[in-house]
């Protein structure tokens, strides 16, 4: 089977890794893979994204092939309930980010650091941030924390379970599938 270029768009995650250490203002970059997974929802009405073009997905798959266990994950982690918590549960921690962001906006210090599951805070002293405004530098940091944490999670769960075990209850996924099945009841009712 000849390979497609979104076939490779697991290196484009890795880029994103590589260059969020080297420079923590490379964490905006995470915004594209915030961002394309609802328009592609919302204009097209699926989950191609997710099933396609998902580097996170690739990755976590190539990397499944030779750490994962292979069992099936738990039931609960496809579960309406847990799939919609966690997403409540990420959506409370992005809004915190953007909080701590605002404060730094409106003049607090900004914080040099990255916290990974929502704990443990890394710090990032070598980062240089001197050239942007600080509430853009906190930004970053607090998105590339926000990024890391969902990483360290899909790896967790692609040891333990399927490579893709990450992709039952990932935020994004859960989101875009809503968005298709709002987009699908409004098309039934026409």
């Amino acid at each position: 089977m000849k390979r497609k270029w979104y076939d490779y768009l697991w290196i484009a995650e890795l880029l994103y890794w590589v260059l969020g250490v080297c420079n923590i203002l490379f964490a905006w970059l995470g915004m594209v893979f915030f961002c394309i997974p609802l328009l592609m929802a919302i204009v097209g009405g699926n989950k191609t994204y997710c099933n396609r073009f998902c580097g996170r997905g690739q990755l976590l798959g190539l990397l499944g092939s030779k750490f994962s266990r292979n069992a099936p994950p738990p039931r609960f982690l496809r579960s309406r309930w847990f799939r919609g918590g966690f997403l409540a549960f990420f959506m409370v921690m992005f809004g915190l980010m953007l909080r701590s962001t605002y404060m730094v906006f409106s003049g607090a210090p900004l914080r040099q650091s990255v916290t990974l599951l929502w704990t443990f805070k890394l710090p990032w002293q070598w980062a240089e941030v001197g050239m942007v405004a600080p509430w853009v530098a906190q930004f970053a940091f607090g998105f590339f924390g926000v990024m890391m944490t969902s990483t360290v999670l899909g790896l967790l769960t692609m040891v333990l379970f399927r490579p893709r075990s990450w992709c039952v209850y990932c935020p994004m996924g859960t989101m875009t599938q809503g968005i298709c099945k709002l987009k699908q009841g409004k098309e039934d009712v026409q």
